[in-house]
């Protein structure tokens, strides 16, 4: 009887112990996990470049909605130089934002082997958890992903992940010089960070890119690649 009961109030205090457990880490992850965005746009010449206008991504969700359409229409967003109109549009299918502006003239000392680069960012806070396994279908993203390819990719710190390798497109009309070289980046990050007695996080990644010679009148398929699945999904409810 003895050992019975002994084995008893073990189970039992074993039972409760994982159920205090289960309870801590259920109720640490759910007040501490926040959902961002980081968005970044580069353009990068070694030449002047005249009579500017860009139709260029933005990302968006199937809906349309987008974490930096507010921050670009009230001009919040770093970067942006003055003399610059950006203007957003919602073509059905994807989320462009239009810069138009007389002249990009790089400083002295810029060359091919220096180019110049004119780096907009933006960082937005979720209303809640990014989808990160499976951004296309609930987060924001760039939008549309044609010619979609699977593959995995080895990201910086060497670990392989899920990846998708697309085209989109981008419309640049500029004067230039033949030999200008130009290249258009823009790219997100959506993360969720949280902490269960250590701080962890998981997220996906997509860019897209195009490199242009000489003037430009005109869209152009720019290459894309969306890396999704990228760190821990211990989290009760991790996307």
């Amino acid at each position: 009887m003895k050992i019975t009961l002994g084995l008893f109030f073990i189970i039992l205090a074993a039972f409760i112990g994982m159920l205090a457990y289960n309870g801590y880490v259920d109720t640490a992850y759910r007040t501490t996990i926040t959902g961002t965005y980081t968005y970044t746009c580069n353009i990068t010449t070694d030449s002047p470049l005249y009579n500017v206008t860009l139709f260029i991504p933005v990302p968006a969700d199937r809906d349309g909605n987008s974490p930096v359409v507010s921050a670009l229409s009230s001009r919040v967003v770093s970067g942006i130089p003055e003399g610059w109109d950006t203007i957003l549009y919602d073509t059905g299918k994807s989320t462009m934002v239009k810069v138009m502006t007389p002249a990009i003239v790089p400083p002295a000392g810029t060359s091919a082997s220096n180019p110049y680069t004119i780096s907009i960012s933006y960082e937005s806070r979720s209303g809640s958890p990014v989808d990160t396994r499976n951004p296309g279908e609930k987060s924001a993203v760039f939008r549309p992903m044609q010619d979609v390819r699977e593959k995995t990719c080895v990201i910086s710190t060497g670990i392989t992940v899920p990846c998708s390798l697309f085209t989109t497109t981008i419309y640049a009309d500029y004067r230039a010089r033949p030999d200008a070289r130009v290249k258009i980046t823009s790219s997100v990050t959506g993360r969720n960070t949280w902490t269960i007695f250590e701080p962890q996080s998981n997220e996906f990644h997509s860019e897209v890119s195009l490199g242009l010679t000489g003037e430009n009148h005109g869209w152009a398929n720019a290459e894309g690649q969306l890396a999704t699945g990228i760190g821990t999904y211990a989290g009760p409810a991790g996307s």
